[in-house]
């Protein structure tokens, strides 16, 4: 066990998760070749001249505005994949978290949940990438590495900054030019809440 898991934070080698039971969660993750390493490493060593804070800021900005626009394989822009994964999303919701928003872009996942009393995140997440990565490579007549390894966290801490997320994953596929409104985006919870 490591020294930090007494607190709540889980590294699996890359980046430190947060595991603070029932708290709200936002959570990225994206497919495997939708922001390749290179990138990452370009952006890293031009900001290494930057406040620590700074960087953290700039780089889910950038990974925010890359991901938006589309780059790499783009398997979630099938319905029949989006509409898997967000039957997958459903599946669990008030057993294993309480799902409170979520959309599927072209290329990666935003959802906000709530982890039930016994089930954790890095858990959720597992299962939650281990199935749908298995079912999509079937439908797509595909095999090897579906998801990135990695996913990003960050636990809601008040009411403002819950509603700010939701607002931003549900406009997301708004702002990347997918549809005009959020409820015409048919993997997503604004179209899930106007039904």
């Amino acid at each position: 066990m490591n020294k930090q898991s007494h607190l709540g934070w889980h590294s699996r080698g890359y980046l430190p998760h947060f595991d603070g039971g029932e708290l709200a969660q936002f959570i990225t993750f994206r497919l495997h070749d939708a922001l390749p390493g290179a990138v990452l490493a370009r952006w890293k060593e031009e900001l290494k001249h930057e406040q620590p804070g700074e960087i953290e800021a700039i780089m889910r900005r950038r990974v925010e505005a890359y991901l938006d626009q589309g780059h790499g394989s783009c398997y979630l822009k099938e319905p029949v994949v989006a509409g898997m994964i967000q039957s997958a999303l459903l599946f669990h919701d008030q057993s294993k978290y309480r799902l409170s928003a979520w959309t599927i872009m072209l290329n990666h996942v935003h959802l906000l949940c709530i982890p039930a009393t016994g089930h954790n995140l890095a858990e959720i997440m597992h299962s939650l990438k281990s199935y749908t990565s298995n079912e999509a490579n079937k439908m797509l007549g595909r095999r090897g590495r579906f998801w990135q390894k990695e996913y990003f966290d960050r636990y809601i801490r008040n009411a403002r900054h819950f509603a700010k997320a939701v607002a931003y994953i549900e406009n997301n596929p708004v702002k990347a030019r997918l549809c005009e409104k959020a409820e015409q985006w048919p993997f997503g919870s604004a179209a899930f809440r106007k039904q």
